[in-house]
């Protein structure tokens, strides 16, 4: 380490970033990254630096063991693992990066839909362990996604680009529910929560997770879903009940569902939806990619640059705490 090295501030990444961010960020800070995410060490860690960029959750009670924190950046979206009102109170900026990975995301949507629709797994295994013929027997029940109905919860920037992907590019009917009223502008078409899941072909949850969110997708909505419908969670685990949707699976009164996100992740092995059939599951996933990783990882260098000069963040999303400090 350079002399100098000791007076730059200190940057801690929760988990790794793209190389040419930790170059970017390398001649104005000391970088430091997690060797794991656990509680006491993210404490420790944070008890010298100046700068948090975030990849997964923090404790509630990071500020207390932070003295010189001068701002967090979130590599990504979702601002739940943020303790987002300690910050604001005590004077810190929080940026995200809004529209960072949403194109990933929005692939893995229909990723995800065709995997549960044309089943290429399972024609894929069946020919290579029983046969052609056998094979060849099971297209006649897979279904096409043109023309179906699709239903969006929640219509921020992913769930308005898999409502635009799903319109224009497979001539899907559109429905979405927001808190918001964008759904009205020709592309989707507004619904309460009820129509949606009950309307739907297909269901996509993409809203954040906040308090009036969690548990929201209960036994009431999912009970509404047509017997072949999908369900398909990219946005946070908590928001749809886990113990419905395994009971739906698994009486075959929902068609199917894929899930990227858990209420407690990593998913522990004995979870009952490893016991689910339709059931395609992945490791949060939906929002990584090489390209992702590379945006998201320069704007949280930039957006962390910016705060260490003294500048608010581009994408400051407490805008309070500015006046605290």
């Amino acid at each position: 380490m350079r002399a100098s090295d000791t007076d730059l501030p200190l940057v801690v990444l929760t988990n790794p970033i793209h190389a040419e961010a930790v170059a970017l960020l390398a001649p104005h800070a000391r970088v430091v990254t997690a060797r794991d995410t656990r509680p006491e060490t993210l404490r420790t860690l944070a008890a010298e630096a100046a700068g948090l960029i975030v990849r997964a959750q923090l404790p509630d009670d990071i500020l207390d063991h932070a003295p010189r924190l001068r701002g967090i950046v979130r590599h990504g979206v979702g601002l739940d693992f943020v303790p987002l009102e300690a910050a604001t109170a005590r004077g810190i900026p929080v940026a995200n990066l809004p529209g960072s990975n949403t194109q990933a995301v929005a692939e893995y949507v229909f990723a995800a839909l065709f995997h549960l629709r044309r089943r290429l797994g399972l024609l894929d295994g069946t020919l290579r362990g029983t046969g052609w013929l056998p094979a060849k027997s099971l297209a006649s029940d897979l279904g096409e996604i043109g023309g179906t109905t699709i239903g969006i919860l929640g219509l921020g920037e992913i769930g308005r680009r898999v409502a635009s992907i799903a319109r224009h590019g497979f001539g899907m009917r559109v429905l979405g529910h927001s808190r918001s009223a964008r759904a009205q502008d020709g592309l989707i078409e507004a619904v309460d929560r009820e129509t949606l899941f009950s309307a739907s072909d297909a269901v996509v949850v993409a809203c954040p997770l906040t308090p009036e969110t969690r548990g929201l997708v209960d036994a009431d909505l999912i009970g509404r879903m047509r017997p072949d419908a999908v369900l398909i969670n990219v946005a946070r685990g908590p928001i749809v009940r886990d113990d419905v949707l395994a009971a739906a699976l698994k009486a075959g009164t929902i068609g199917g569902a894929a899930l990227d996100v858990f209420a407690v992740q990593p998913l522990r092995e004995d979870h009952p939806y490893f016991a689910c059939p339709n059931l395609l599951l992945t490791p949060h996933v939906a929002g990584t990619s090489a390209a992702s990783l590379r945006v998201m990882g320069l704007g949280a260098a930039e957006e962390m640059l910016r705060i260490l000069r003294g500048a608010p963040p581009r994408n400051l999303v407490n805008p309070a705490a500015l006046a605290v400090r």
